[in-house]
């Protein structure tokens, strides 16, 4: 397939394409040179891009990036036929393609779509970043990620330095972009930013030194906006959103007796299918028998019951979203200290696009008297402000029980488990990390927070503080310093 290129570029964009023409045949040499700086830049895109996916780069270069992310179907296309040249002679088993990226009737030729776009030191030469990025969505799918990553425009003069004294491959006039330009431009593309990233403070290894300050260092709040790469996620939303889809509302449940059929009173009839699943937590007050009393009053709903096999609400909510029917799995907590008639907010805005990943707070409406205690009111602030960073998303309430997700989404973030294990006592951690993993977007559904009106809370502050602040350490090592 021979796609076409742009009948006439720009003058600066014609000698960005002839310089990389020139220098095609060195461009191992400078990487060699400069090897720290490319297993830094790979390391990272391998943590946001898992391998076995379906992956478009656009502005390829000898298509080493690509290869090294390791997909299942791998094309990459650049505007330099010596790139190109070298990269079909270099990686047999990927597809590329000499054409120019900006041109709709190149893209429209392409086996899409593609579960990530990836756009590598591609930005910068762009004659028009908007209109690229906008003809990208007839290549994605609602699961498509657009992954762009570039140098930060601080470094120009320090990079232009470099060049001066032979440390970096010559380069011409760029596009240099700052964050806040980025995002502006992908919003305008009708695309929505996931994550933003700022990664490598020193661009070498320094006998260790270089690796010890980008790993435990480069990403911590105010130092990271010094570093010399920046990456940006993104999201088609001309694609968010869905039909009708069914339910599940996943209750979990110990010592709950007296809330049990309030549940499903209160419970609006949101969706056309909806089931409800109580997972029983080896309940010391009847819990289990009341559940069972609940369906029989109740054979118009779909209300199920099973008995957790290990301890803690994790377990539960694991063993619930395993056996769950519904095209949409919501957590309600037993406590209905969050309100079930606030469950059809976090439906639709799952339903709507508004986020993949939809997680409840309290922290934005005042709370009933005894709702929460001062002690866990500020802690909830200060790990909060700590999840934000870590995660890259805002998140003002880690511990609302509330969260929502599509059943696929979950699944995915179920199958790749593996990458932080079975170290949630909680349940909504593992959710958490795994939905930041999987680069899903995540949105925040404030809500009322109410005072128990039976049992007692299950939280103990202290106890259940340490194993937070455990998991905010964690966390660093798993989706920061790793």
């Amino acid at each position: 397939m021979t796609l076409p290129l742009r009948s006439k570029m720009s003058a600066r964009k014609e000698a960005i394409r002839d310089l990389a023409d020139r220098l095609a045949s060195e461009r191992r040499d400078w990487k060699e040179k400069n090897a720290a700086y490319y297993e830094f830049d790979l390391e990272y895109m391998r943590f946001l891009i898992p391998e076995g996916l379906r992956i478009l780069d656009l502005g390829c270069g000898p298509g080493d990036l690509l290869a090294g992310l390791k997909p299942s179907y791998g094309v990459g296309i650049d505007f330099s036929e010596q790139m190109v040249r070298i990269a079909r002679e270099t990686h047999p088993d990927l597809e590329f393609h000499h054409a120019d990226v900006e041109v709709l009737e190149a893209v429209r030729e392409l086996d899409g779509p593609f579960d990530v776009i990836m756009l590598s030191d591609t930005i910068g030469s762009l004659d028009d970043c908007q209109a690229t990025l906008e003809q990208l969505h007839t290549l994605c799918h609602r699961d498509t990620r657009i992954v762009i990553a570039y140098y930060a425009n601080l470094w120009e003069p320090m990079l232009r330095a470099a060049e001066m004294v032979g440390a970096r491959m010559p380069q011409l006039t760029q596009n240099w972009l700052s964050t806040t330009d980025t995002s502006n431009i992908l919003e305008l593309a009708d695309f929505d930013v996931v994550k933003r990233e700022w990664r490598q403070l020193i661009p070498y290894r320094l006998l260790g030194v270089g690796t010890f300050i980008n790993r435990y260092f480069a990403t911590l709040p105010f130092i990271r906006r010094l570093c010399l790469r920046n990456y940006m996620v993104a999201r088609s939303m001309r694609l968010a959103g869905y039909d009708e889809l069914s339910a599940t509302v996943l209750v979990p449940c110990r010592n709950e007796k007296g809330n049990i059929e309030d549940a499903v009173k209160r419970l609006p009839k949101f969706c056309k299918d909806l089931e409800i699943l109580y997972v029983e937590g080896h309940s010391s007050d009847g819990t289990l028998d009341e559940i069972n009393r609940v369906i029989d009053a109740y054979p118009d709903h779909d209300i199920k019951v099973t008995v957790q096999d290990g301890k803690g609400k994790g377990d539960a909510v694991r063993k619930g979203f395993d056996m769950a029917r519904g095209d949409v799995l919501i957590i309600l907590d037993a406590d209905l200290t969050v309100p079930p008639e606030d469950i059809l907010k976090f439906y639709n805005a799952l339903k709507e696009g508004k986020g993949e990943y939809i997680n409840g707070t309290r922290m934005v409406y005042p709370m009933e008297k005894e709702a929460m205690r001062f002690l866990n009111h500020i802690a909830n602030r200060v790990f909060s402000w700590l999840f934000s960073w870590l995660l890259n998303q805002r998140y003002t309430d880690t511990l609302c029980g509330t969260k929502v997700m599509t059943k696929a989404h979950y699944e995915r973030i179920a199958a790749n488990r593996a990458y932080f294990g079975e170290f949630d006592p909680f349940g909504d951690f593992d959710l958490i990390f795994g939905a930041a993993k999987m680069n899903m977007r995540t949105a925040e559904v404030p809500i009322r927070y109410r005072s128990r009106s039976y049992g007692e809370t299950q939280i103990s502050r202290f106890r259940h503080g340490w194993l937070l602040l455990r998991m905010v350490v964690f966390a660093f090592f798993k989706l920061k310093a790793f």
